[in-house]
């Protein structure tokens, strides 16, 4: 069974004022669980806004519900990026978590975050675990990342400058936590290139303004349902979302040099490679090249640009990295039946056992 995380011994992490905000857009029917948890956090200090970005279900009967609890802002649809800025407008504290209408928090993970964030004023990010539910909120035995990879810690900056894609991260938004003004020195998240995606932005670039700590446990649960616009239920080959993918990584990567700019940070190599990306660029052109998203892509190109991305993975064995490029070469080699097999081994690692340190 796995464990929670509980606040630990620190009386510091009282002071630290906690926003918890909550993006919704038709998810009334899981809506109370979100908001009932983010209410139940043990942390003294808790003020929970939740961002109704524009839903025609029953959402905003659902908020009336719990009145004065919480801060309600209904606003037209934007988007998550949108929503997210919007609830960022309204923070107050000291710390900021964002939280998925469909997902919900376990009660201790406000205080361990806060008590995380006031240990160390270097850190920026806190991440943990989220455990795997189904539509009605049972355990389904899965977490996310699974427990056998390890959620890194400290000063990411060279790794997400080198391969951000392959840095291991929380899922999605929920299991993040950030300091506020960290935040507002990124933000806004740029609205029309995440209005579906804004996870992709905090978790890659958030990094680069100080040290990320990874906390031990399960700090909420990611819900699973069919509707998620990011996790499918079964492990199945989705052209339309490695397309996605592809897209969502080539918005963050020109963030994450823009950011890196601005900042005065050099790059450890002229261009950023990850191998997840490049696996996925190459995946779409291979399997469906009239709807490939990146122009003037080839197959060889990106076969030599995947092998060097692996032999920059300095966070993986050395048979970890031959793997990884054997792959590419291999996907450029075969006849289609074989390629979309080795797809699936790449995009689903628990299919195949391979490439299971790959994140992105």
């Amino acid at each position: 069974m796995s464990s929670s995380l509980t606040s630990g011994g620190s009386r510091r992490s009282v002071a630290a004022a906690v926003d918890i905000v909550i993006d919704n857009y038709n998810y009334g029917r899981f809506l109370a669980d979100a908001v009932e948890s983010a209410l139940a956090q043990a942390h003294p200090a808790t003020h929970v806004i939740v961002v109704d970005d524009g839903s025609d279900d029953d959402s905003l009967a659902v908020l009336e519900r719990f009145g004065e609890r919480i801060e309600v802002v209904a606003k037209a649809n934007g988007g998550q990026a949108s929503a997210l800025n919007a609830g960022l407008e309204r923070c107050r504290g000291d710390v900021v978590m964002f939280l998925d209408a469909d997902d919900f928090l376990r009660p201790g993970i406000a205080a361990a975050v806060a008590a995380a964030f006031a240990a160390n004023p270097a850190v920026v990010q806190v991440q943990y675990r989220l455990e795997v539910v189904n539509a009605d909120g049972n355990p389904t035995g899965a977490l996310n990342p699974p427990a056998h990879i390890a959620l890194p810690g400290g000063d990411l900056r060279r790794a997400k400058l080198t391969f951000p894609f392959d840095v291991v991260h929380a899922g999605g938004t929920t299991g993040n936590a950030y300091r506020i003004d960290a935040l507002r020195d990124l933000a806004p998240i740029p609205e029309r290139e995440f209005a579906r995606c804004a996870d992709w932005y905090l978790v890659h670039l958030i990094p680069l303004f100080g040290e990320v700590v990874a906390l031990d446990g399960v700090g909420g649960a990611y819900r699973v349902h069919g509707a998620n616009s990011y996790a499918p239920l079964e492990p199945v080959l989705d052209l339309g979302r490695v397309h996605q993918t592809v897209e969502y990584a080539a918005v963050t990567r020109t963030e994450i040099m823009r950011v890196a700019e601005e900042r005065g940070i050099e790059l450890p190599y002229a261009s950023i490679r990850s191998v997840s990306a490049l696996g996925n660029r190459m995946i779409s052109l291979g399997l469906d090249p009239e709807g490939h998203p990146v122009e003037g892509d080839t197959p060889f190109r990106l076969a030599r640009w995947g092998t060097s991305a692996a032999w920059r993975r300095w966070d993986v064995s050395p048979g970890h990295r031959l793997v990884f490029a054997a792959w590419f070469w291999a996907f450029l080699l075969s006849p289609r039946r074989w390629r979309e097999a080795l797809a699936v081994a790449f995009l689903f690692p628990e299919r195949r056992g391979l490439f299971s340190r790959r994140r992105g």
